[in-house]
């Protein structure tokens, strides 16, 4: 609470963002994906829960009047407001969802109503989707914007995530040949850390999938794309199986390019 008193907005907002997944998963010797996620997830809430009227009180009074402004002081504000709303997400009730869906609609910057989407995508609620519609339809004409749209669902921590994943591949803003796209939608993908490391390997069976794909004509993407399986040592033995066997798969799949085998190669030994 003395914290939340601070008065820098920008520093308020940086203390309040706890070490993400990947971070906290390197200082593990043996990584559980599913019990780091779970166990950071329910420390939001307890934040949340504890401190919640100090937020809503954060959020409202760190509001930026006028037009959009660039200015260092604006910058800080709208980071605290958005790792406010962050954190009372976590509550997930009627208001707050509403909150958060108010912030997307009417904001006048991506600041704030990109940050507003990417809470909302991952919870599992009506809001999501109608944002998720209201966003594509508004920059659909956008390809780079649109990039950002099929990141925010890569990255989702919802347990559909890979199925939705799989169904962006057949979307029109989705292109398997143009690199950026695959950067937004698979690369987004394989750093996720809770879902992209499933325990029973389908995240590791998608991405071998793509890189064979990717690897017919642009093994230079594809070899990227295979720097997701980089870690695959740090979890435990179950995951490890499956990760090597698809490296394997990777490895013994006919005609792989050398920038591929390259890697693969690497992180077998």
């Amino acid at each position: 609470q003395r914290l939340l008193q601070d008065g820098d907005p920008a520093f308020i907002a940086e203390a309040l963002a706890l070490p993400s997944e990947s971070f906290l998963a390197e200082q593990l010797e043996v990584v559980d994906p599913d019990r780091l996620h779970a166990a950071r997830d329910r420390l939001r809430r307890r934040i949340a829960e504890a401190l919640k009227d100090e937020l809503l009180a954060l959020y409202r009074a760190n509001e930026v009047p006028g037009p959009y402004s660039p200015d260092a002081a604006a910058m800080g504000r709208r980071a605290l407001r958005n790792a406010a709303l962050g954190l009372l997400m976590e509550l997930g009730t009627i208001d707050l969802r509403a909150l958060c869906y108010e912030q997307f609609a009417q904001s006048d910057n991506m600041t704030e109503s990109f940050a507003a989407l990417g809470f909302l995508a991952n919870c599992d609620c009506i809001e999501r989707e109608k944002a998720l519609e209201s966003f594509h339809d508004r920059w659909r004409s956008e390809p780079l914007v649109l990039d950002k749209w099929l990141a925010v669902q890569a990255s989702s921590r919802l347990p559909g995530t890979l199925a939705r994943v799989r169904a962006l591949l057949a979307h029109p803003a989705f292109d398997l040949k143009v690199p950026n796209k695959v950067y937004a939608l698979i690369r987004s993908f394989s750093a996720n850390h809770v879902r992209f490391h499933a325990a029973d390997g389908s995240g590791y069976a998608f991405l071998a999938d793509q890189i064979l794909a990717l690897d017919r004509f642009n093994p230079a993407v594809g070899a990227r794309m295979a720097r997701g399986f980089d870690r695959w040592k740090k979890f435990d033995a179950g995951r490890q199986a499956k990760a090597r066997a698809q490296l394997e798969r990777l490895r013994d799949a006919e005609g792989l390019s050398r920038d591929l085998a390259e890697i693969v190669t690497r992180a077998l030994a």
